[in-house]
């Protein structure tokens, strides 16, 4: 009984201590840091979030403290940025001050700091510049690239033609054709859309991705020091997570055993090779770990953000059937129906490129972006930042600017169309981000969307079981991703 009374006495006192470093540690800050509501000690401002509208509470929080403005996620203490001129003036203006990778908890069980997207420092540095090259290599940006898109386009269109017109989910469809370009270049072939272990893998993507905009991994990013430990949904996003990471290691394990250093034949073989060469180098950054995470995180971005945005894209078209009849108008006249698509076709396609825009504004797939992190004290604004702070810089408040978009809550390809109708640029169109870390794979996303969307609608009307008016284009989860909602369609032959 005594040790029982001893052990609460401690327990207590323990909690006592903890809760007076937390507010003694708030107001030693209070008066530098950005405005924001009041945190609770280890709950932060969760009673004042909704972790199933994250993005629009946020937002919500935004109007009452300003464009930059101070949130507790839990333990986690993070600078808000909204708007183009808050998010503009970090991540260009400052770039290098804001060039650290903040947290993303679920996917962190898994990277834990390595590979390409979620590294820090000389690493995150080593890594970008030998993916971006070597992507290049493998044809990204150029004609090859084209080509096997194009290659990929085709098998799409008999996938569909297969489907006889009826109705179908397109979920896995898009991204069976998405993944197969970056399995290309990462893998050094593609895979058959039959193939079981390859649909294993879009599930594994498409689960984990999907958890990370869920209410309960809003939760698990505020309180992931406990709920890791916890059973939950979470557990099945990490063992989606893990059946990545092995699956990757065995491709590297069979790059390994038939390497020919004169003749990569994919990522994982540049890798290996650089590797080799770097191998009596104590600081190199080219080790196992490091390329067996990076290339997850090319597989897992070159499949999922692209499908995701196509297949809202289809949603908003048939939502809008004057939008797809004026695409159709487009295609007909430019490229015709005896050929296929060139990504040259742009440049005589502004209706086409505005819809494509317009497509990837209003879908928001990232909305509050990547975590960013201050990597020296900084001053913004007039406010001090100390090192390793973390900062949201939310793209979605960037891409529904009104400064920007006369009407951004609606889906209208004229936000990217001038007088004469030809195609405008807009500087807060930033669903690749921007500054130091924007997404690396940019060029081939906006390849991929022109060349499968113009392919698919040369040879196919968009029809939806519902009514245009009946189509609800709202998201299913918007938390740390978008997701539309699931839906059914039918690919009609022109």
């Amino acid at each position: 009984m005594l040790a029982s009374g001893l052990l609460l006495v401690a327990l207590l006192a323990c909690l006592s201590v903890m809760v007076l470093m937390s507010v003694w540690r708030q107001r030693k800050l209070g008066g530098k840091l950005p405005p924001g509501p009041t945190p609770l000690p280890f709950i932060g401002n969760y009673l004042q979030l909704d972790t199933e509208q994250m993005y629009n509470c946020l937002m919500k929080l935004s109007k009452r403290y300003g464009p930059v403005f101070t949130v507790h996620l839990g333990t986690r203490r993070v600078v808000v940025l909204c708007g183009y001129d808050a998010v503009k003036e970090a991540l260009v203006d400052q770039a290098e001050e804001f060039s650290g990778r903040g947290e993303s908890a679920i996917f962190d069980w898994l990277f834990k700091g390595y590979g390409v997207v979620f590294s820090n420092g000389e690493r995150a540095k080593q890594l970008r510049r030998f993916s971006i090259t070597t992507l290049r290599d493998f044809g990204v940006g150029k004609r090859g690239i084209e080509e096997r898109i194009q290659e990929e386009a085709g098998f799409l269109i008999q996938a569909f033609r297969d489907t006889c017109g009826a109705f179908i989910d397109p979920t896995f469809y898009l991204s069976r054709a998405v993944s197969n370009v970056i399995s290309s270049i990462v893998f050094g072939d593609r895979f058959d859309y039959e193939d079981k272990e390859f649909l294993s893998l879009l599930r594994m993507i498409q689960g984990s991705f999907q958890f990370s905009a869920t209410s309960t991994g809003q939760l698990y990013e505020m309180f992931y020091s406990v709920m890791k430990h916890l059973p939950g949904p979470q557990q099945q996003a990490f063992k989606e997570l893990q059946g990545l990471e092995d699956f990757v290691a065995r491709k590297v394990e069979q790059n390994q055993r038939t390497l020919d250093p004169n003749s990569p034949r994919d990522f994982i073989d540049s890798f290996l090779i650089r590797m080799k060469e770097e191998k009596n180098n104590p600081n190199t950054e080219f080790f196992m770990n490091n390329l067996v995470m990076t290339t997850v995180n090319l597989f897992f971005a070159g499949t999922e953000t692209i499908s995701t945005t196509m297949r809202y894209g289809f949603l908003m078209l048939m939502k809008h059937p004057e939008v797809e009849a004026k695409l159709h108008e487009e295609i007909d006249r430019v490229i015709g129906r005896n050929r296929q698509p060139k990504f040259e076709d742009r440049a005589q396609m502004p209706y086409t490129e505005a819809v494509i825009h317009e497509i990837q504004r209003f879908g928001d797939i990232i909305p509050m972006g990547l975590s960013r992190r201050v990597i020296k004290d900084t001053k913004f604004r007039g406010f001090f930042l100390p090192k390793g702070t973390e900062v949201f810089p939310m793209l979605g408040s960037v891409l529904r600017d009104t400064k920007f978009f006369s009407n951004p809550e609606d889906f209208n390809p004229q936000h990217f169309l001038d007088d004469k109708g030809q195609f405008k640029k807009s500087d807060a169109f930033v669903p690749f981000s921007i500054g130091k870390r924007y997404c690396l794979g940019d060029g081939l996303a906006r390849m991929e969307l022109f060349l499968f969307l113009t392919t698919i609608l040369q040879n196919f009307c968009l029809k939806s079981p519902q009514a245009p008016q009946d189509i609800d284009v709202s998201p299913k989860y918007m938390g740390s991703a978008t997701i539309p909602r699931t839906y059914t369609m039918s690919f009609l032959a022109r």
